[in-house]
């Protein structure tokens, strides 16, 4: 049984099949079914569940403020963990198969949260407006037993294996690695690593199929030491997407397309590059400058080349980010960096230990002992982290008035509905979100100004990386923000390459390419696959020439 619990799930499609909670047997492929959870689905009848007993009691302010308080992330991981269970606990089902695969499995934070003791008091079920993320649960203490359970035999290893997948490049490795740490603190230590898309030989006297397999292997060497604990897999870069059943059985026997199969048609030409985002900030003297995507999408080296593209234009510029693996202080190395561009990091756990400190040095006068452990379990929610790293977002461009602010990982559309929230009903939620400094309140009407602030939002030109990056650019129009650009990073589309593998895969970008230029961006740029490492103020300025 294979269970994804995506809610971009792109099962049907491998498959060729329309796909529901129920299990369909998969067409020529003997015992295998497979099923598709939807989560969005489940967190929507959540989250009536909780706001619905208040409508008509509540101000009807109060109540919309609940519903974008459960509109969240943690909302949605709890829904889908809620059917993930479901499955993993009905005995018909269990019973009924030799092995169960769950594509897209809950995280460590899912995990955690319902292991909090907590959480499943009474305390929650009375002040369910008073909740954060962590709301949902207070409808479900019925599930208490059964959700410990679940979370039992996952960290059996004599049960469950956990797969973590990772390309063979250093930020996507160790995005793995985190997530192995993250599972292994709450006893999950049965992993395994698959790297996948190792192209395994290059094509003499072709440069990009050259470096691309050189690349691959410097970044294995680099291999974090948590993971090299792990048993290591890999699987093949192909030459073709991999839907429907015969591609998946080539993957196994080695197949690649012959290269006077593959279409040379560049479609590619006609979209800008790089420069052209850039001239627009420029010439329209944007302010504020967000990149944004999935993890592992290159948004550090998108936001580091249009910091300095800006500032070969005459900008003063000041370059931030909050992601651990960003390192731009690698990116930059020792170069001499133009007077015009200052660069800071923001530490995330050290802004969300600050703002923990706050919110509930400001509760403990209105809380007793059991509402105060609780709160620091709510604290402990990725959305506590989105509002803390927001706030400290805003105090750097408060103190850059006279700068352009580029920034690398920015809040979601959900994190500034519930800011928002906060700022006008702070009374109300003041114990899940605290206050809201005035840099916060400045910066909320600046993000929504198009005038003055542009999101770029980055991807790849690959299947989950657009379907995520389009999941984000709605919730933003949530908040009311219309991301202006689109870049496409690392297309070897938009290359000359002629290996075949490399070939095929470029081939198989052009559906996301269409995709993103036609149905999705108001703008799309694309920036060509790299032969080498763009590290050093001088080696970024090729992005932009």
């Amino acid at each position: 049984m294979l269970i994804s619990t995506d809610p971009a799930s792109n099962l049907q499609d491998v498959f060729g099949i329309e796909l529901t909670y129920t299990p369909k047997a998969v067409p020529r492929v003997e015992n295998l079914y497979a099923s598709n959870l939807n989560p969005e689905e489940s967190a929507k009848a959540y989250r009536e569940k909780v706001v619905g007993p208040y409508r008509g009691k509540l101000p009807d302010s109060v109540v919309d403020t609940m519903e974008e308080q459960l509109s969240g992330a943690c909302t949605v991981e709890i829904a889908a963990f809620d059917e993930f269970t479901s499955l993993l606990t009905n005995p018909e089902i269990v019973n009924e198969y030799d092995h169960i695969i769950f594509d897209t499995a809950p995280t460590g934070h899912t995990l955690r949260l319902l292991q909090l003791p907590t959480a499943w008091n009474g305390f929650l079920e009375e002040s369910t407006h008073g909740a954060s993320c962590l709301g949902p649960l207070s409808g479900l203490s019925d599930k208490k037993d059964l959700y410990s359970r679940t979370v039992e035999v996952l960290a059996n290893s004599s049960i469950t294996t956990l797969i973590l997948v990772a390309r063979s490049d250093v930020s996507s490795l160790l995005e793995a690695d985190r997530a192995s740490k993250e599972l292994k603190e709450i006893g999950i230590k049965n992993q395994t690593l698959i790297v996948n898309g190792l192209l395994q030989n290059h094509l003499e006297g072709d440069e990009v199929s050259t470096a691309f397999y050189h690349r691959q292997r410097e970044a294995l060497k680099r291999i974090p030491e948590n993971l090299k604990q792990t048993v290591i897999y890999s699987l093949p870069f192909v030459s073709y997407s991999l839907t429907g059943v015969e591609n998946l059985r080539h993957l196994f026997k080695q197949y690649s397309i012959p290269l006077s199969e593959l279409p040379f048609e560049e479609e590619t030409d006609n979209l800008p590059r790089l420069n052209e985002v850039i001239n627009d900030f420029s010439t329209h003297n944007t302010r504020l400058i967000f990149t944004m995507g999935k993890g592992g999408v290159g948004k550090t080296t998108v936001a580091s080349a249009i910091a300095v593209g800006l500032v070969e234009k005459g900008h003063r510029v000041h370059l931030t980010t909050t992601d651990p693996a960003a390192h731009l202080n690698y990116q930059f190395q020792s170069d001499q960096v133009n007077q015009n561009l200052s660069i800071s990091s923001i530490n995330p756990k050290d802004e969300v230990e600050k703002y923990k400190s706050e919110v509930l040095g400001k509760a403990s006068n209105d809380l007793d002992e059991e509402g105060l452990a609780y709160l620091e379990e709510d604290l402990n929610s990725p959305c506590t982290e989105e509002i803390a790293v927001f706030r400290a977002f805003a105090e750097v461009v408060a103190k850059s008035e006279d700068e352009i602010v580029v920034i690398d990982t920015a809040p979601t559309g959900h994190t500034l509905l519930l800011l928002d929230a906060a700022q006008s009903y702070s009374k109300e939620i003041a114990r899940s979100t605290g206050e809201v400094p005035d840099s916060v309140k400045k910066l909320l009407p600046q993000i929504r100004n198009p005038i003055e602030t542009s999101v770029v939002i980055v991807t790849l030109a690959e299947a989950t990386p657009v379907l995520e990056a389009s999941r984000l650019q709605d919730d933003l129009k949530r908040a009311s923000i219309n991301p202006k650009w689109w870049v496409i990073n690392q297309s070897l589309s938009a290359t000359n390459t002629k290996d075949p593998v490399l070939r095929g895969k470029a081939v198989a970008e052009k559906e996301w390419i269409h995709k993103v230029n036609e149905k999705l961006a108001e703008k799309c740029a694309i920036i060509p696959w790299s032969q080498e490492e763009k590290v050093g103020y001088e080696k970024i300025k090729d992005y932009i020439y």
